[in-house]
């Protein structure tokens, strides 16, 4: 079974993470898909003592999670990491002029793995960015992000990582429910779109 006894569950990420969470309560995991997942597992595995901890940043690329990887990650401690980011690193072209190659976005995110299995014995989750065709202009965006989707998927086989095929998902989900549905702006997700990235989150880990 992926989940072992104490595990210590730390989602990273952006906005989409984040989620609201209180920063001064060391705990708070905010109203997104990390407080989806840990309700469904603390509810279905109360012996095993899970912790979970959040530590998404609003507006946060790439280069900011090697930033503080050392104390958001590395320093508490994780038996699991998953990471979410990479939609900022294609936003940040388009609202900004503030680029991020897809050969940047690689060598970034690879040092993250690199040091994280260098210091800890951490079960590695990594996910899709994704962007829906809403508003018109984030058609636009696919050009930029989707080779930085291709390079996660690349870093989850080199790495043994678990991957949560996000993209392809939400594409899906849109032959249900108009792309607003499950994200207003084409980024943020709805209740729904939450509830659909912890859904995938736990059947990639067979949860």
């Amino acid at each position: 079974m992926f989940l072992k006894q104490d595990d210590v569950i730390l989602f990273q990420g952006d906005s989409i993470t984040d989620a609201g969470r209180d920063f001064s309560d060391y705990y708070s995991l905010g109203h997104g898909y990390p407080l989806l997942i840990a309700g469904r597992l603390g509810y279905r595995y109360p012996e095993k003592n899970l912790k979970f901890l959040n530590r998404g940043i609003s507006g946060n690329r790439v280069v900011d999670l090697q930033e503080r990887w050392n104390e958001d990650c590395l320093a508490l401690k994780p038996t699991v990491v998953s990471i979410y980011i990479g939609i900022n690193d294609t936003w940040r072209r388009y609202d900004n002029g503030m680029p991020t190659t897809s050969q940047q976005f690689e060598s970034s995110y690879r040092d993250l793995l690199e040091r994280t299995t260098k210091s800890l014995n951490a079960r590695l989750v990594l996910v899709d960015p994704f962007v829906l065709p809403h508003p018109e202009d984030r058609k636009g965006w696919r050009e930029d992000l989707d080779p930085k989707i291709q390079v996660v998927r690349q870093l989850a086989r080199e790495f043994g990582a678990l991957l949560v095929p996000l993209d392809g998902l939400f594409a899906a989900a849109c032959s249900k429910a108009e792309p607003a549905y499950w994200a207003g702006d084409g980024v943020h997700p709805s209740p729904a779109g939450h509830e659909l990235i912890a859904d995938a989150w736990l059947r990639t880990c067979g949860l």
